[in-house]
């Protein structure tokens, strides 16, 4: 039952969308979870303010469907998120404003946390990480949903069910752990660490549309109509990577995710119900260039080094198209970024590739770069 995943196809966000998340309750055995009264905590996405249409955020639609059948479980439903950027309640507020989130949760009765506390806590059987700061809603619930956006990622390479916990983790806190943490491995352990310990009861992702090439943020839509459920965090990603044409072996939170034992990293492994998966595959969907390096590991040692000083990608501004706002020098763990004469400039001697100013652009004016051969 952890490693079932329930696959759907759902046409849109409209009616259907509710009576398909009654039937991933169905097979998931969720009815029977939450009992009259629980606090059951709902862990969308919502990375930054943005318009559902730009498939960048869990669409109101989608975490409402979940909400209401929470609901009918007798469960009371509590929305929480820490996006990028300084975690106020004025910034949270403005956020949910924009997304959509407070004229949804008004109508269907839902909480939206607002008091933007944390706490620090220590994660007994993390391998890299073993204190950092969680939002208050993730420790107390009775019951937690994660609601992942089906993305790609620039930095890990897909994002997901573990991923999207990573918005558990208050505000400017995340670019601290990015700075501890610079490299895809040791991040994605760090990744590992959170999720185990958080433990979500359940996990849906909103596949309906979905963000190919250069997510989470800078990419462009892809209109998958597609959603996904499961016990278990690791088993959705490693099914969901599987729809869109990634190996989850590749993906560094999983691979490490399974030598740890916490789920499994092949499809054999997976017991999926609901539509048959070939009726749902993507293989044309579009990578993040930021995650396409796997030649190097191939290289003999003694070349690995230069090759990956040359093959990293970068991040680069387009001066013309910045307008100064100053959300990416905010998000920045080094503080390499800059204001100059009302433009963004980035310092990259200091620069450690975290793509952290791509993802919280809210113009989308950080372009991922790399050399030119690299693209042959």
């Amino acid at each position: 039952m952890r490693n079932r995943v329930w696959l759907a196809q759902c046409p849109d966000y409209g009616q259907s969308l509710e009576e398909k998340i009654e039937k991933a309750f169905d097979a998931l055995q969720v009815w029977d979870k939450i009992r009259p009264g629980m606090r059951v905590v709902l862990k969308p996405n919502l990375v930054m303010s943005s318009k559902p249409e730009q498939a960048i955020i869990t669409h109101p639609a989608f975490t409402a469907a979940v909400g209401k059948c929470v609901q009918k479980a007798g469960g009371r439903v509590v929305i929480a998120e820490s996006p990028g950027g300084p975690y106020t309640p004025a910034a949270i507020k403005a956020m949910f404003r924009a997304t959509g989130y407070r004229d949804m949760a008004e109508a269907c009765g839902f909480t939206l946390y607002t008091d933007c506390k944390s706490r620090e806590v220590t994660l007994p059987q993390a391998k890299r990480c073993r204190e950092l700061s969680v939002v208050e809603p993730f420790l107390d619930r009775d019951y937690l949903i994660d609601l992942p956006k089906l993305k790609t990622h620039s930095m890990v390479g897909f994002s997901g069910a573990v991923k999207n916990l990573f918005g558990t983790v208050p505000g400017l806190q995340k670019p601290e752990l990015h700075c501890r943490f610079p490299e895809r491995e040791p991040f994605s352990e760090m990744l590992c660490d959170l999720c185990h310990f958080l433990g979500p009861d359940l996990s849906l992702m909103d596949g309906i549309w979905a963000m190919e090439g250069n997510g989470p943020t800078g990419g462009q839509r892809r209109d998958l109509h597609v959603i996904a459920g499961s016990e278990s965090p690791w088993a959705l990603d490693v099914a969901a990577a599987s729809l869109v044409g990634l190996e989850p072996e590749k993906i560094a939170m999983l691979r490490e995710g399974h030598e740890r034992g916490y789920g499994p990293l092949d499809l054999s492994e997976l017991e999926l119900v609901g539509d048959p998966m070939e009726t749902l595959l993507a293989p044309d969907f579009l990578k993040a260039q930021a995650s396409s390096t796997d030649f190097i590991d191939r290289l003999p040692k003694f070349l690995r080094p230069a090759a990956k000083k040359l093959a990293t990608p970068y991040p680069r501004i387009d001066k013309k198209r910045c307008v100064g706002c100053g959300k990416c020098a905010e998000s920045c763990p080094q503080h390499t970024i800059t204001l100059r004469e009302g433009k963004a400039v980035i310092r990259y001697q200091n620069c450690i590739r975290c793509f952290c100013c791509h993802e919280m652009c809210p113009k989308h004016v950080v372009q991922i770069k790399r050399l030119g051969l690299l693209r042959l």
